[in-house]
């Protein structure tokens, strides 16, 4: 077991985060590792930092290049893997010491083509654990082609996300990520998903995933809405190659479509006249029938559904009272989330 894991990890105005995650990866108990930091044209010390790192250990690879974006970073530090197995790491997020050996003694043992851990959500005081879909110290799973494509369009014990996996690398290399977009990854993985034979999940966490206030994704814009696009790209794409999935897929899309235009309602300076909320509202209202039958055993958003045909604020004002009586302790909180302190 010492085949070389390739860690591909994009850089973009994080001088205050990289170091952390920089060195929780050079002090991996797995040793046999190529490092590519990939500056993404950031304006402040992060490309300095990334060279003052190489110097110290020749396990770095430094990569200079034009602000891109993240897809773009990920696509340019892909050019440079030779290890047999890859793992994509954001620079602001940082990984358990034992992850990369737990990981690739889960893909070798299983035959794997892709191993994920479970994860933290890493706040400034305190972590979150999602005790719902893992549980720590349990036996790996393992999940075949079919059963991953479900859990991806399920989304919760397998998120889009492209880090927290370690991939063969001949599995992902000609699968480029889609430029100029946010949310890269829902347009992503499924393209991955479908080539995978063996998926393993390990329950213990061993990725920490950075909360931060001033991340592209806590800052809403319209270009939020990029993630609309991508589930509608992939459902797609479900339909003719997963058409057993179709209403997993179509639940999905309503939640998130019902979610962006609330989202939409609570920033009204980015959608002034009303566009974008709009193009959602007649978006679901052309496959209410479809997006009906999906939700027909779902009955909290069969509901939404409804009120929001009837009026679109007549969902909100439901959602206004259900937290109401969440608050009041009238209704049962939703469980699973587990809180550690710092």
């Amino acid at each position: 077991m010492n085949q070389k894991v390739s860690l591909v990890v994009p850089i973009y105005k994080v001088e205050k985060y990289m170091s952390r995650c920089i060195e929780s990866i050079l002090t991996q108990t797995y040793k046999n590792l190529e490092i590519i930091l990939v500056n993404d044209g950031s304006p402040d010390s992060c490309g300095v930092i990334a060279d003052d790192y190489a110097k110290k250990d020749n396990r770095i690879i430094v990569v200079h290049k034009e602000n891109g974006g993240l897809s773009d970073a990920r696509n340019v530090g892909m050019k440079y893997v030779t290890g047999e197995f890859t793992l994509f790491v954001d620079s602001d997020d940082w990984l358990d010491q034992t992850m990369v050996e737990k990981l690739v003694n889960a893909i070798t043992t299983y035959q794997a083509d892709i191993v994920q851990s479970a994860f933290y959500y890493a706040y400034e005081k305190y972590l979150m654990f999602d005790t719902r879909v893992y549980k720590r110290g349990e036996t790996p799973e393992t999940l075949d082609n079919k059963e991953i494509m479900k859990q991806l369009v399920i989304n919760e014990k397998v998120k889009n996300f492209a880090w927290g996996k370690l991939y063969k690398t001949s599995l992902i290399q000609n699968i480029p990520f889609k430029n100029g977009v946010l949310f890269e990854d829902v347009f992503w993985a499924h393209q991955v998903m479908q080539k995978v034979k063996r998926f393993v999940i390990l329950h213990d966490p061993l990725y920490f995933y950075a909360q931060r206030e001033d991340s592209i994704v806590a800052t809403y814009s319209v270009r939020n809405l990029d993630i609309l696009k991508g589930l509608k790209e992939r459902h797609s794409f479900i339909e003719k190659n997963y058409g057993e999935l179709t209403n997993e897929s179509l639940k999905l899309l309503l939640k998130t479509n019902l979610i962006h235009y609330n989202l939409l309602l609570r920033n009204r300076k980015i959608d002034s006249k009303g566009l974008y909320r709009k193009e959602i509202r007649q978006y679901i209202y052309n496959h209410y029938e479809n997006f009906i039958k999906a939700v027909n055993e779902d009955q909290a958003l069969k509901r939404q559904l409804i009120l929001f045909r009837l009026h679109p604020y007549l969902n909100v004002l439901y959602l206004v009272f259900e937290k109401l009586l969440r608050k009041s302790r009238l209704l049962s909180q939703p469980s699973g989330l587990e809180q550690i302190e710092l």
